[in-house]
């Protein structure tokens, strides 16, 4: 199961688990749409892999399995 992490590992941004709007590589790495779109050029840097919408997870989905809270920026 995706672990559907709470923030962009490059600015910190808030990546909801309900909301559109982050990318993720193979191995999870995730990144917001402005930075994959931008910087990244919509390849990871951590692994060199594709950077893909990342599925939404709402609902009792959601509540049942709750998203990450640990956060990577800054690590």
């Amino acid at each position: 199961m995706l672990a559907l992490r709470p923030d962009c590992e490059r600015c910190g941004a808030d990546l909801p688990a309900d909301l559109p709007g982050a990318h993720i590589c193979s191995f999870e790495c995730t990144f917001c749409t402005a930075c994959k779109t931008g910087a990244l050029a919509g390849v990871c840097p951590n692994c060199g892999g594709d950077l893909q919408p990342r599925p939404l997870r709402v609902g009792a989905a959601l509540a049942k399995y709750p998203a990450s809270v640990e956060r990577k920026h800054g690590r």
